[in-house]
């Protein structure tokens, strides 16, 4: 089967080639995929770039990938809840890291069958997203009313976040650019900050939660505008106790600077290293099918041009999702 593989660390051109390899072979708990679409996300070009390569140890050439929406092909003896034909969506685990191909492998309890009412390009935008707002908002439990701040709200975890926090009934703050102001506003946001010509610190104040998806200094600003006892919920400053150990960083101590900010503030800091998980992807299957949440698609790419996507995606541009489509 075809699938495009990382062959070096470098840069995307030179770095993702495509290759003729075996189709994999399941076990009795897994399931065989048939790749109709899958969604790129950041993490997959600063794996490429090697940004990643102390934390992530890969024997290479490895495909690429973990976000795809597809055809169940064939099942596990001991798989009851799929079916050959079932139309299905997933994060894959890193040990299946590789769904920009022909075929991938899962195990099948990490899957769910994909939202009816959208196609399998929008379906594939969903998982990586949505499983990383779901987990990082309900770390902080985010309720109705509550007064939150989602950073980025043009991007693929932000966009997903403003539409599942008003959901949920959330009074709404969000970040962009001048350029996706009303593609922003039309998400829901009770109030889209315009970061280019506004202050987000003098609008959006005593806040219930901060979401931070941008990470450096706005991890650390987000305790200027928290309300005493309030909560930041973060996916890229630094690990907390609990996903350090995810990650696999023994004797882990928070930064000092940011110790002293949450007891200055008594907050409640939390960090979300993702896991791919069935159960949230079955609600946020629902959600779509009763319109809830509607996937944010920027630009589709042909199978042949996934190196293209790639590229496109590591502008910063995006907005929305970069989908590969094997159609």
């Amino acid at each position: 089967m075809k699938a495009l593989q990382i062959t070096k660390y470098g840069e995307i051109n030179d770095s993702l080639k495509f290759a003729e390899i075996d189709k994999p072979h399941i076990s009795d708990s897994e399931i065989l995929i048939e790749v109709k679409a899958a969604a790129l996300n950041p993490i997959d070009y600063k794996i490429v770039q090697g940004h990643l390569k102390e934390l992530l140890q890969l024997d290479l050439p490895v495909t690429i990938g973990y976000d795809v929406s597809g055809k169940v092909s064939e099942v596990g003896s001991k798989v009851k809840n799929f079916k050959v034909g079932d139309e299905v969506y997933a994060r894959v685990p890193q040990e299946y890291m590789g769904t920009v191909a022909e075929f991938v492998t899962v195990d099948s309890s990490v899957v769910a069958h994909k939202p009816e009412n959208v196609t399998f390009e929008k379906a594939s935008s969903l998982p990586l997203t949505g499983l990383t707002a779901i987990q990082a908002l309900e770390k902080v439990g985010l309720k109705k009313d509550d007064r939150i701040l989602i950073h980025a709200g043009s991007g693929g975890v932000g966009s997903f976040a403003v539409q599942y926090a008003k959901a949920k009934g959330a009074i709404v703050y969000t970040t962009t650019s001048s350029t996706n102001l009303d593609w922003v506003k039309a998400l829901g946001a009770d109030r889209v900050i315009d970061y280019k010509n506004e202050d987000y610190k003098e609008v959006a104040q005593d806040l219930d939660i901060v979401f931070d998806t941008l990470g450096d200094d706005y991890t650390f600003e987000a305790f200027d505008i928290i309300k005493e006892g309030g909560s930041i919920t973060t996916i890229v400053g630094p690990p907390d106790a609990d996903s350090a150990k995810q990650m696999g960083i023994d004797n882990y101590q928070l930064p000092e600077k940011l110790s002293k900010l949450i007891k200055e503030k008594s907050a409640n800091y939390k960090h979300t290293w993702m896991q791919p998980d069935a159960e949230q992807l079955n609600e946020i299957k629902e959600m779509v099918e009763d319109r809830k949440i509607r996937p944010s698609i920027d630009l589709v790419y042909s199978f042949d041009d996934a190196v293209k996507a790639f590229e496109y995606l590591a502008t910063g541009r995006a907005q929305g999702k970069v989908i590969v489509s094997m159609a």
